[in-house]
């Protein structure tokens, strides 16, 4: 099964890195960790950093496995950007700009590096921040958040929420009460309506956000140390996908590892919920194939999405695609070599996986 010409929805990214990096801020940017890099240490010894040197290294000119001071010295006399995202073999973007813009291409700029159709994710917590910013009451920020979206979600395809960071999936699953927002709300602006984290506020942005229609995409599961893992487990939705299921809203859980197969069960058994592996495909690198074969298990096939979940390093946005292609066919070639899959299914199903789901989900034209 080849899948090399099967062009991709990448449908949760962000922009690629302006400016240029130096060895620290590139190792930076290759884990999850928002600590500094030990001096001891070097994070390209990681899955991710030894697949950087595989496959990345030869699209400038370099062998594989080349050294990391090769590596860098070759990326910086050539245009990393242009170069990986023009062979990442994707055909739309769909990019969450809700996390610093400034230093990232924007949506019309990674369109042109590119050459791909991209398309925006608007995320939840940036806007009712914004909101804030406009509003000297509390009282108008109900009303100024939905019209607030109406603008914002007129040309977007998907909305986003971090409530996985900013508080956890143990919330209150019930939609809050007008009173209860308000009290909230003035609790926030009392203490200068910053970055919001009150978990009343939070499941607000969520029902609101559901009431869009649109696809709502939540971070699930592995992410930097702003959160903790254990409140990220996408099982502890359970009460509120029963609760917003009647809306008709499309959930997708994102990431999900190591919660991967409590969102493949979630996926099973709720019609509007969808997973994908995005971030945790590049993470693990050589095990992507094992992780990858474990969500399949349980989740439907037309519920599996793509995504590279890059950020700042071009190269991320390659690696997500080539890694993903790579460990799908080793593990739906597996199944049809064990005569468990027919090669007309395993090629129907990687198609459906990389990019059918996608463009039904999103109603990509």
């Amino acid at each position: 099964m080849d899948l090399q010409n099967l062009r991709l929805v990448d449908h949760h990214v962000h922009g690629a890195m302006k400016e240029p990096l130096d060895r620290a801020g590139f190792e930076k940017l290759i884990t999850e960790s928002d600590r500094p890099v030990p001096p001891w240490m070097s994070t390209f010894d990681s899955q991710l950093g030894f697949a950087v040197r595989k496959y990345c290294a030869p699209l400038l000119g370099l062998e594989p496995h080349a050294s990391p001071d090769d590596y860098l010295a070759a990326r910086s006399r050539q245009d990393a950007n242009r170069i990986f995202l023009g062979a990442a073999g994707v055909s739309d973007y769909l990019v969450d700009t809700g996390h610093l813009a400034d230093s990232l291409t924007d949506v019309g700029e990674l369109a042109k590096l590119s050459g791909c159709r991209t398309h925006e994710v608007v995320r939840l917590e940036a806007e009712l921040e914004y909101v804030a910013t406009q509003e000297s009451t509390a009282a108008a920020v109900p009303d100024a958040l939905v019209r607030r979206l109406e603008e914002r979600t007129a040309g977007a395809v998907g909305l986003k929420s971090i409530v996985a960071y900013r508080y956890g999936f143990d919330f209150d699953p019930a939609e809050p009460s007008p009173a209860d927002v308000l009290s909230a709300l003035d609790r926030w602006y009392a203490t200068g309506a910053k970055r919001v984290a009150d978990p009343v506020l939070l499941r607000w942005l969520l029902w609101t956000g559901a009431r869009r229609g649109l696809p709502l995409q939540l971070h699930a599961g592995l992410g930097d140390t702003d959160l903790q893992l254990h409140k990220v487990n996408p099982a502890l939705l359970t009460e509120w996908l029963r609760l917003v299921e009647p809306l008709g809203t499309q959930v997708v859980l994102l990431h999900c590892y190591p919660y991967h197969r409590e969102a493949g069960y979630l996926a099973h058994v709720f019609p509007h919920v969808h997973l994908d592996l995005g971030l945790t495909t590049m993470y693990v690198g050589a095990r992507a194939a094992a992780v990858l074969a474990e969500g399949l298990e349980l989740a439907p096939f037309a519920k599996l999405l793509y995504s590279s979940d890059a950020w700042g390093p071009a190269e991320l946005h390659y690696l997500g695609a080539t890694v993903w292609r790579r460990a799908v066919t080793s593990v739906l070639g597996s199944f049809v070599d064990q005569g468990d899959w027919s090669p007309d299914d395993a090629a129907r199903g990687a198609t459906m996986w990389g990019r059918d789901n996608a463009v039904r989900l999103y109603r990509l034209s």
